[in-house]
C-alpha cells in the first residue's frame, strides 16, 4: 500500500499511528486497580513541559496500524480498553469505537479535550491542560476530570476547569510525578478543605508496572 492510501486511511480514523498497545493495571483516577488494555496512539501537539511520554508527540514515529489489528490484540486481554496518547482526538475515534463496541468491549479515553471529541465512550477521562483548553462539548459529556498539579497556580486552574463539567463529573487532582514529593502535602491540605476534590496518584508508578 503506498503512503498516500494510508494516510487517507488515517485521516479516516480505519488506521491510527498506534505507539504501543500493552495490557496492565489501570493506575490512576476512578478505575485505578482494573485491569485494563491500553492502547496509546501518537501524536499531540499539546506540549505539556512534564509530559512523561514525549517521544508519543511526533504521529511520524509511530507506524499507522489498521484499526481490526488493534481491536483482535486488545479483545485477547481484557473487556475494557483504554485509549491513550498522545492525543487520541487528533484522530477519528469514531471508527475505532465502533469496532471495540462491536465486540462488546468497554471503550475508555484519557484526553485533554484539545480537539473535537469524536467516537462512542462507556468513560471519559478529560485532563486539560493550559497550553491549549478542551473544545467544544467535552465538558458536559465528561466523568471525571483530572487535573495535574504541578504548582499551587494548578489548584486555580482546577476550579475554572471544575465549573465547566457537568454537575456528576468526579474531581481528581493528581501530583506530577516528578514534583510529587512537594505537591502531595498541598494536595492533600485543598482536598480536605474543599472536599468535593479526590486526590488520584499514579499508582502504576508505586507498583512498578507500565
Amino acid at each position: 500500500m503506498v503512503r498516500e492510501e494510508v494516510l487517507a486511511l488515517v485521516d479516516k480514523g480505519l488506521w491510527l499511528p498506534l505507539m504501543e498497545e500493552f495490557y496492565t493495571i489501570q493506575g490512576e483516577g476512578f478505575h485505578k486497580g482494573t485491569a485494563a488494555y491500553f492502547v496509546r496512539i501518537g501524536g499531540c501537539d499539546v506540549g505539556c513541559h512534564w509530559c512523561d511520554v514525549k517521544e508519543s508527540w511526533n504521529a511520524d514515529l509511530h507506524p499507522p496500524s489498521s484499526i481490526e489489528q488493534i481491536v483482535t490484540n486488545a479483545a485477547k486481554y481484557s473487556d475494557t480498553i483504554v485509549v491513550t496518547g498522545g492525543e487520541p482526538l487528533t484522530w477519528n475515534m469514531a471508527p475505532l469505537t465502533e469496532a471495540l463496541k462491536a465486540k462488546n468491549l468497554q471503550t475508555h479515553i484519557e484526553t485533554s479535550g484539545a480537539y473535537e471529541l469524536t467516537g462512542t465512550w462507556d468513560w471519559i477521562c478529560l485532563s486539560p491542560k493550559k497550553s491549549k483548553l478542551p473544545f467544544g462539548k467535552i465538558y458536559d459529556r465528561a466523568h471525571e476530570l483530572k487535573v495535574i498539579v504541578y504548582n499551587k497556580h494548578d489548584l486555580i486552574f482546577a476550579e475554572e476547569q471544575a465549573a465547566l463539567v457537568n454537575d456528576d463529573c468526579i474531581l481528581y487532582l493528581q501530583p506530577e510525578w516528578s514534583v510529587r514529593e512537594k505537591v502531595t502535602p498541598l494536595i492533600v491540605d485543598y482536598v480536605m478543605n474543599n472536599p468535593k476534590w479526590k486526590v488520584s496518584l499514579q499508582t502504576h508508578k508505586y507498583l512498578n508496572i507500565p
